[in-house]
């Protein structure tokens, strides 16, 4: 069907969590139960494949589903010919080496003859080619971290967010060899029709992350400082001024990154703005 596009999302787990609050936060209605394997939204033209994520990149690829939302990390490691259309921020990892705490870690040359498990070998063979390693990658698939206190490996490659499941198991993490975050991948194959609803859902996508990013700023200037100012606080296109009652001052609105705004305050406070409010943004159109 061409009037309609397919998104293949993680089926549990917290990339799925992320992924469909993004969506919701778009303003796309769908049902979601528990089990379902595939929902169609009631507001928009777009069908939804509750799958593995290490499926993804394989039935996006194949033209099964138009879109995919998936780690890099498994988008790198099945190594499918993809193109990536945004980095959508969240879901963000490390692919990380570890070994056994009690060990001493000399540098990378530690893992030269070792044998290393892991479930990403085509990641892990990259990078210690990159460092002239030679190890052993022995490939596992889940509960990489009991590998070193059974005697299978000398260390571990694998997902780190926080550690502490490094840490439960014995082992500290010594080297980082990929950051991963949540990425919208397409098929290259699709049709015009479909590539204009896909246009369709970057723009709200594009308008959600915006608006998490920006504030809405509003402060009064003396007017004899305003070009200080709106160099400050440029915002999207330029400022909105507005005169006050109160001759020689203006109210200034803007929308703009936060963090610029944090590193401009002081001297936006130097510059005389006075009042100043930061109002958080929940949803913005460009």
């Amino acid at each position: 069907m061409e009037n309609i596009i397919r998104i293949a999302v993680q089926k549990s787990g917290r990339l799925s969590d992320d992924s469909l609050s993004l969506i919701k936060e778009c303003g796309i209605k769908f049902y979601n139960g528990t089990g379902k394997l595939k929902s169609t939204s009631t507001n928009f033209p777009i069908e939804f494949l509750f799958l593995r994520d290490d499926d993804i990149p394989g039935y996006v690829a194949d033209g099964v589903a138009d879109l995919g939302i998936v780690g890099e990390n498994e988008l790198v490691e099945k190594d499918k010919d993809v193109d990536v259309l945004k980095k959508l921020g969240f879901s963000k990892c490390r692919l990380s080496l570890a070994i056994p705490k009690g060990e001493e870690y000399p540098g990378i040359a530690y893992f030269d003859g070792k044998n290393i498990a892991t479930s990403y070998p085509k990641i892990l063979g990259d990078y210690l080619k990159s460092k002239n390693i030679n190890a052993e990658i022995h490939e596992i698939s889940g509960s990489v971290e009991i590998a070193p206190s059974i005697g299978l490996a000398e260390g571990i490659c694998d997902i780190v967010s926080s550690g502490s499941t490094l840490m439960m198991n014995g082992l500290k993490e010594v080297e980082q060899i990929f950051k991963s975050e949540a990425v919208l991948i397409s098929n290259k194959s699709m049709g015009q029709e479909k590539r204009a609803i896909v246009d369709k859902l970057l723009f709200r996508m594009n308008a959600v992350q915006t608006g998490k990013s920006n504030k809405y700023v509003l402060l009064n200037a003396p007017n004899k400082s305003l070009d200080k100012i709106i160099s400050l606080i440029p915002g999207m296109r330029s400022p909105t001024i507005l005169p006050l009652a109160e001759e020689g001052w203006s109210s200034v609105h803007s929308v703009l990154s936060e963090d610029q705004f944090w590193e401009n305050i002081e001297e936006l406070r130097a510059a005389g703005a006075e009042g100043i409010l930061v109002v958080p943004i929940e949803k913005m159109v460009l």
